[in-house]
């Protein structure tokens, strides 16, 4: 099963602060910025790109529920996960259940950009937060 790194996740306590960061010091673009307030996202999202390479810039809008204000609170701000494509997420996920992974089921979702995505078990993981992630809208 082929993988290649698709973005990065950052934790962050301010968006528009780190938005500036990424701008002015490392010459990000911003892809997009949007709100999302499904129950385990609950989070404001700034994608950025640096020539090519991305970054999801994720910022808590609910300090009680919001999955990255408990990661922010346990582990600080910084990188949350690392997100890799697949060709095929339905055959990535059996791939996984056949050597023991065990995938956050609740996590599964569609974004607004199309991509489906879930989550590994950080438990299987060596403790990383692993993404698996597939855009079948372009296929």
């Amino acid at each position: 099963m082929d993988k290649q790194l698709d973005h990065i996740g950052v934790a962050v306590r301010q968006l528009q602060e780190s938005i500036d960061f990424y701008q002015n010091i490392l010459g990000a673009t911003m892809i997009d910025r949007y709100r999302s307030e499904t129950p385990g996202v609950e989070s404001e999202i700034a994608i950025m790109d640096i020539n090519g390479a991305r970054t999801e810039l994720l910022c808590p809008t609910n300090n009680t529920t919001s999955p990255i204000a408990r990661f922010i609170k346990q582990k600080g701000k910084g990188v949350h996960h690392v997100a890799y494509r697949v060709e095929n997420l339905d055959e990535a996920i059996k791939f996984l259940k056949n050597d023991h992974i065990r995938v956050m089921e609740d996590t599964r979702r569609t974004n607004k950009h199309g991509r489906q995505l879930i989550y590994l078990n950080p438990a299987d993981t060596e403790g990383t937060i692993i993404e698996f992630c597939d855009y079948p809208d372009e296929k």
